[in-house]
């Protein structure tokens, strides 16, 4: 009879491969860290409460945007219409929450449903996320200029409170960037369908030997995204206290490229919430700092994919190093 040998890893396995998973999120920290002194240089009225809270609240509907693109591309998809369905729903809060609340309602269920049929037919079907998720994105666009031509609309108080509450002791939005942080991380960490959804995106023959349902793992996951899209609208809404289709259009580029620095792939399987979340906020901080140097419109973008770029450069470079 022979005893099979069980190998563990050694210690400095196990280190480089944490320092491997590891170093995506802290590198978006740096430039996070980063890009935050420097803003603070140039207006040093940032560091108080007021300050901070200022300039992160833009950030907290990104952050949330970026978790739920994060869980679509945990199972190997994109999504190329989140900026358009925010931006729906800031029109649906700003509108039909006031006119007719029931109808508002059944909106937001509405698309909730769509997201689980748009799931089924790209499991089902082998229809490509980026093609049907592009096309959704026009009909998104289409409903929000029906509903609301133009920007504008009021959102009822109930929401507007929520980006009037200003702490005193500690500034707001962090608690909002934390709160859909520990979302994101119990959904993909911690919770069984967050281990399904990882493996779906990595090994999906293995995990439908296992008896799990693809199909309904995919179809949680977009449930789920849709959620937190529809989160990220209403807390944007409540800031703008409008409501305008137009309002997200970038989040969906934004969005992809906070997953990716906080060491998310677009080949699926992987899940890192603190590092989406560094990403996020460090894109929102680059349109803060780029507007304090008064760098004119026109070049802000090309100036904050720069950024962006130099980042990615570094993941590149800090991942090879470590291995």
């Amino acid at each position: 009879m022979s005893t099979a040998t069980v190998s563990f890893p050694s210690t400095g396995q196990r280190l480089r491969a944490g320092a491997v998973n590891g170093s995506p999120a802290l590198l978006a920290l740096v430039a996070l860290v980063a890009i935050f002194a420097i803003t603070a240089t140039l207006q040093p009225g940032i560091l108080s409460v007021p300050g901070l809270t200022l300039m992160l609240m833009s950030s907290v509907p990104l952050v949330l945007a970026a978790q739920a693109q994060m869980i679509i591309m945990s199972v190997g998809d994109i999504d190329l219409g989140i900026g358009f369905l925010v931006g729906l729903v800031t029109v649906i809060a700003a509108t039909l929450f006031v006119d007719a609340p029931l109808l508002a309602l059944a909106s937001i269920v509405g698309i909730v449903v769509a997201y689980a049929v748009i799931a089924y037919v790209v499991q089902q079907r082998g229809v490509p996320s980026i093609i049907i998720t592009l096309g959704m994105s026009f009909v998104w666009l289409g409903i929000g200029l029906q509903i609301r031509p133009t920007p504008g609309g009021e959102t009822p108080a109930w929401l507007s409170v929520i980006s009037t509450w200003r702490p005193t002791w500690f500034p707001a939005p962090v608690i909002f960037i934390i709160a859909a942080t520990l979302i994101g991380w119990y959904v993909t960490r911690r919770a069984r369908i967050g281990t399904r959804m990882r493996a779906l995106g990595s090994q999906a023959p293995t995990l439908e030997k296992a008896g799990v349902s693809l199909a309904a793992t995919r179809i949680a996951a977009y449930v789920i995204a849709a959620i937190l899209m529809i989160l990220a609208g209403l807390m944007l809404a409540s800031q703008t206290w409008s409501g305008d289709i137009n309002a997200a259009s970038e989040y969906t580029l934004m969005t992809i490229a906070a997953v990716i620095l906080g060491g998310g792939t677009f080949a699926g399987g992987r899940a890192m919430p603190i590092g989406t979340t560094l990403g996020a906020v460090t894109l929102g901080l680059i349109t803060v700092l780029l507007s304090l140097i008064n760098l004119p419109s026109s070049l802000q973008s090309a100036a904050q994919g720069l950024i962006v770029i130099a980042v990615l450069a570094g993941r590149i470079i800090t991942e090879r190093f470590v291995r």
